[in-house]
């Protein structure tokens, strides 16, 4: 239960909205060319090489996550959402569709309230403000705690970057001293809330009373059928289980492996830097990753292989990158098929036919993970497109890190974005990433067209009766 929020907490709340509707009436007269130019300042701001690795670390050393190195190819993903943003229109007429009489004009949804993940307290704050700024938007933001010092840097480099091209600053604010009670009350005030992060988070987003975008929790499956490149997929399993630490939502957590393959796969995984765990380093992990209820223990969040062993009381190589153990089953009763958020996979193995891998991913998302994503390394068409028809899911990518093509890339079609919605399956009112338009208000003018009537025998086919219109 959250504390009741003190008066000093009020007047700042008072404060932040006060200046934020002077410069959201402000932003709301700028012009395409002017807000692009924002966007550009900054993205630029926050995403250039020197000042981004200077905020990985600074983020790592105070929220005490994370990896170093992988995070700091995060700032590629500040240059793939300001990519999409400069694509798009977003200021006046943004569409035209003249068969339908329809002309789409573009407006503001007004103040944004954005609750920032701990694991990317750099990240989020600079995607989501190059699209509000895209769409003429404000943003107070409220930071993790535990992190709380990196997001206001980010923001504070931001805000630099907005007078220096005599834009308010108050585009873009923090609370100061986040707690549970100030951002319920942010959420409330607020006209929509971007709410990236757990899924207590999330549904806090949803009960505060105000629109709002949440983001689903994962537990990313990705099945690897006999014709799978043994080679491309061990690497990219490495790429996506290892970046940040297997932190984000996205990390590849289950293999679902075709027996045909299944030794060859193991094989090279190792290759590519895993430690393949005996069946007691096994049962020592779970102790240390779930507590008896199946709740997943803080202490081993994100960190490195290393660091893993050694709190479940063995070692491992210096150079192994991530820990690999033998699925010992699906269902409610078994820890390894939920989701991990650290350097550890689970590999499974099926048997015959395709459909019975379907069935082992439709298990495992049964326990946990729904509505997020999956992915498969396949050159059957069939397969693949099984695959999509039957994942309870809202993005599957196909022969790709995962944790790295899910939320976009520069190799895919996917809108780039932090937050990604998982639909009702994750609790969340959209199944597609966060990007532009969700940052948007969109008024439709329609005009009269020729008249489009079909017949009722059109409409109804075999089941009209003239009778029954007399």
């Amino acid at each position: 239960m959250a504390k009741e929020i003190s008066q000093e907490q009020i007047q700042e709340l008072d404060d932040l909205f006060a200046k934020a509707r002077k410069a959201a009436d402000i932003i709301a007269t700028y012009d395409q060319e002017k807000v692009d130019r924002l966007c550009q300042a900054v993205a630029w701001a926050v995403a250039n090489k020197k000042t981004f690795l200077r905020l990985v670390d600074m983020g790592i050393e105070e929220s005490g996550l994370g990896d170093p190195i992988s995070r700091q190819g995060k700032r590629f993903k500040i240059r793939g959402v300001l990519r999409d943003a400069l694509r798009a229109k977003s200021v006046g007429i943004i569409e035209e569709l003249p068969e339908k009489g329809i002309v789409k004009i573009a407006k503001p949804v007004g103040i944004i309230g954005s609750l920032v993940p701990t694991t990317n307290p750099d990240l989020t704050p600079a995607g989501q403000a190059i699209y509000a700024i895209k769409a003429r938007d404000v943003v107070i933001f409220s930071p993790h705690p535990r992190s709380k010092d990196t997001t206001f840097e980010t923001v504070r480099l931001m805000r630099e970057a907005l007078e220096k091209e005599g834009a308010p600053a108050d585009i873009l604010q923090s609370i100061t001293n986040p707690s549970v009670a100030m951002t319920q009350e942010l959420m409330s005030r607020s006209d929509l809330v971007i709410a990236t992060g757990g899924r207590p988070m999330v549904k806090a987003a949803y009960s505060s009373g105000t629109p709002a975008y949440g983001s689903g929790a994962g537990n990313a499956t990705m099945i690897f059928d006999e014709t799978a490149n043994v080679e491309e997929a061990a690497h990219n399993t490495m790429l996506s289980k290892t970046s940040d630490y297997g932190s984000g939502c996205s990390a590849d957590g289950n293999l679902v492996i075709h027996e045909s393959i299944y030794e060859k796969m193991l094989e090279q995984l190792q290759k590519e830097g895993a430690y393949l765990a005996n069946n007691e380093e096994r049962e020592a992990l779970k102790k240390v990753m779930w507590d008896d209820e199946f709740h997943r223990l803080a202490d081993t969040v994100a960190i490195a292989p290393q660091q893993l062993a050694q709190a479940a009381g063995f070692s491992i190589p210096a150079d192994r990158k991530f820990i690999m153990v033998i699925g010992d089953g699906i269902g409610s009763e078994y820890f390894f098929c939920r989701e991990k958020l650290t350097t550890l996979l689970a590999v499974f193995k099926y048997e015959g036919e395709f459909e019975n891998a379907l069935d082992a991913m439709r298990g495992i998302y049964d326990i946990g993970g729904k509505g997020h994503s999956c992915g498969i390394y396949s050159f059957n068409d069939d397969h693949i497109m099984r695959l999509g028809l039957a994942a309870p899911v809202s993005r599957i990518m196909v022969r790709q890190p995962q944790s790295k093509a899910n939320a976009g890339a520069f190799n895919n079609g996917m809108p780039m974005t932090s937050s990604m919605g998982c639909g009702t399956w994750g609790g969340n009112i959209v199944s597609e990433n966060i990007a532009l338009k969700h940052y948007m208000n969109t008024t439709w003018v329609s005009r009269p067209i020729p008249e489009d009537r079909p017949s009722d025998e059109e409409l109804f086919g075999d089941f009209y009766d003239p009778e029954m219109e007399k």
